[in-house]
């Protein structure tokens, strides 16, 4: 794709929901295609991560979590004065590429009327070179906040999440409709580099997804196909092989090396981690 040169204001609120990010913000943030607003949505840290914030001139929110719904990101589409009627969620662990920032320039903002949001690849960075195959995770994180919502799951008995929405998509709301799109380019995701802090992280995720599993918990994805195979895979026997399987072979992780084996290998170790954890 042709990148372009003198890029415009695009019509975006772009929302960066943080916690102690000083490490990883003031990449995140100069990597971000030129967003008409971007809001750093920070929860009481204890670093430098609102000064940071602030020095890139980001717009920046408070949150602090009651412990009911709505959780964090959709408090940001209840609270935030969004300038904008399309949202662009990214994590602070997450660098948009010139490709994807390209994409989106190149996209005709007024002719999105039928369309509710948009699915954006997410390629593993490995050592600071990003991975071409293997398993790559696909997040519903460009969307309409008119017509789509972070649905309230029966989740708050389960630990491991806390103020943040589980691993599940946005949904349409009651009335919406609109088709859901998928852009090209991807983004990176800097998080298997720092293996301790990877462990505790999946941890907490495998607590609260085996507890989703256990009250057959999940909300339904938006994308009938993605649902079925979703649902499958939950009751499959050995998912821990078949994730590395599906990584390393079938995604042709292998062609990575080093660093494919490494993914693989954590999808591996990750869903060991739920099995161990069933109630």
């Amino acid at each position: 794709m042709m990148l372009i040169s003198n890029p415009v204001m695009l019509p975006l609120s772009c929302i960066i929901v943080t916690k102690n990010e000083e490490d990883r913000l003031a990449r995140c943030l100069k990597a971000l295609p030129k967003c008409a607003q971007v809001i750093v949505v920070d929860s009481n840290s204890a670093d430098q991560t609102p000064a940071i914030a602030r020095a890139h001139d980001a717009e920046l929110a408070s949150f602090t979590w009651n412990g009911q719904y709505p959780k964090k990101r959709q408090w940001c589409l209840d609270n935030l004065n969004l300038r904008h009627d399309w949202v662009l969620f990214i994590d602070a662990d997450e660098i948009c590429t010139p490709q994807l920032a390209a994409e989106l320039q190149a996209m005709e903002w007024g002719a999105l009327d039928n369309v509710a949001g948009f699915f954006i690849r997410g390629a593993y960075l490995w050592r600071g070179k990003a991975l071409r195959f293997g398993m790559q995770n696909n997040k519903l994180c460009l969307l309409n906040h008119r017509k789509m919502e972070f649905p309230a799951v029966d989740d708050l008995h389960c630990s491991g999440m806390g103020e943040i929405e589980g691993h599940y998509q946005p949904v349409l709301k009651d009335g919406s409709s609109g088709a859901i799109g998928r852009l090209r380019a991807p983004l990176y995701h800097d998080a298997l580099d720092d293996k301790q802090a990877w462990l505790a992280r999946h941890e907490r995720y495998a607590r609260w997804e085996q507890c989703m599993n256990n009250g057959n918990l999940w909300p339904k994805d938006p994308v009938l196909w993605r649902e079925t195979l979703k649902s499958v895979f939950r009751k499959l026997p050995c998912r821990g092989l078949w994730a590395f399987l599906h990584s390393y072979i079938f995604k042709l992780g292998v062609i990575d090396g080093i660093g494919g084996y490494e993914l693989a290998r954590r999808r591996f170790v990750y869903y060991r981690m739920i099995a161990r954890k069933r109630q």
